[in-house]
């Protein structure tokens, strides 16, 4: 295999079997096709003793929904090296990069397979404890430990120009801060908020805070994100919880991973009004949901603030006053980013998944009117709301109407 071209299967077990010495000697191979996630190819390998791994490829120069979105396969380094770098510094939470084809863009991955997709176990309404807890280790950890507390100057700016992901960077400053704001063809608006949507494209004040992150989104390379942390890609089981699909991967501000993280929560607790028609067990699980968002905020603050007291290296940046500074920016940040998020997620392209799965359209209009609402708050509010406390009071006393 020379050459790049799409995997068959047969490329698929030749890949994971040159790469691994997990299949050993005299195994019989075999592999099946996971479909594709629009941007790569999927398969998982097994042999005949039960051990399994993925092989992911990112598909050729992907066109897009716009002519201006022309994807070439480098995002399966990018994807590949944010990895590898976030497991050295999170291991128990990260995916493992077993190899990396930058020719063939292809990776090869440890196979997941007794965990679960997280998106799918929130709609069912499963709790796990150990969520918000070890994501917040997570994102500690990665944010902290790429930012310019952890590196040297030299060594910060030559990280950020090996993240740079300029092609999968346009999507998501298409996406998130320019199509919802405006009648464009790539939006997907339901019939029923249509109204709701032309209100967004006409809010003048609005939009100058969405262009403000947007330019914070372009201009503040903070640490190194994952990019596209959302439930989807996280995959979850009883014990623990592992971040997989990195391929929108970058230098950004650090406000914009947590932001995605806890829009999707907030998706997930909005998508229940209309997923969850019994009203004690709707309200239960809405406030774990809730709850988890405090607990994610409360637990990445004490841990990003123990890593601030014992492993910050720039001494102009060890004052307390500075820090606090710091913290209280990324706060507003994360809300900001939260926002753009649960608007993009109902009247962009691409919409979320669980509230897609209401099945009454009045119910999934109203969500879906409640998350714009939920988000302009949000946006507009973010330097106002002084605590993860007072977002909660905020989403508790929202209406669904």
């Amino acid at each position: 295999m020379t050459e790049c071209h799409s995997f068959t299967k047969d490329d698929a077990i030749r890949f994971a079997d040159e790469h691994s010495g997990l299949f050993g000697e005299h195994s019989k191979l075999s592999c099946d096709e996971l479909g594709d996630n629009n941007l790569s190819l999927l398969f998982r390998v097994s042999n005949d003793k039960g051990r399994s791994l993925i092989v992911k490829q990112a598909m050729g120069h992907v066109h897009i929904a716009s002519e201006n979105w022309q994807l070439t396969p480098d995002r399966a380094r990018i994807e590949a090296e944010v990895l590898i770098k976030h497991r050295k510094l999170c291991p128990e939470h990260t995916i493992e990069v077993l190899h990396c084809d930058s020719e063939l863009a292809a990776i090869l991955l440890e196979d997941l397979k007794d965990y679960r997709n997280l998106t799918t176990e929130l709609i069912s309404t499963k709790q796990f404890t150990h969520l918000a807890p070890q994501l917040a280790t997570y994102l500690a950890r990665t944010l902290y430990f790429t930012s310019d507390f952890a590196l040297t100057g030299p060594n910060k700016k030559q990280q950020v120009g090996h993240f740079l992901n300029p092609e999968l960077c346009l999507v998501t400053e298409d996406l998130n801060f320019t199509d919802p704001y405006c009648n464009h063809e790539r939006n997907n608006v339901h019939a029923e908020i249509s109204a709701d949507a032309q209100q967004l494209w006409h809010d003048d004040i609005l939009q100058a805070e969405v262009a403000k992150l947007k330019a914070d989104f372009l201009s503040k390379p903070q640490a190194v994100l994952h990019g596209n942390l959302n439930t989807s890609n996280i995959l979850i089981n009883d014990d623990n919880c592992k971040l997989i699909n990195a391929e929108f991967g970058f230098c950004g501000p650090m406000g914009f991973d947590l932001g995605n993280l806890v829009a999707s929560l907030l998706l997930n607790y909005l998508a229940h009004f209309g997923l969850t028609t019994n009203e004690t067990a709707r309200l239960a699980y809405q406030e774990y949901l809730l709850g988890q968002v405090e607990i994610l905020w409360q637990q990445l603050v004490t841990q990003f603030k123990q890593l601030l007291d014992t492993d910050c290296r720039e001494p102009s940046l060890q004052n307390g006053h500075y820090q606090h500074y710091f913290l209280q920016n990324v706060f507003a940040d994360t809300l900001g980013y939260a926002g753009c998020e649960l608007i993009r997620r109902v009247v962009g392209l691409v919409h979320a998944v669980d509230i897609e799965h209401i099945g009454d359209e009045n119910l999934r209009a109203k969500t879906e009117r409640a998350a714009i609402t939920l988000g302009r708050e949000l946006i507009l509010q973010r330097y106002n709301l002084a605590n993860i406390d007072q977002v909660i009071t905020l989403v508790n006393y929202l209406e669904i109407s």
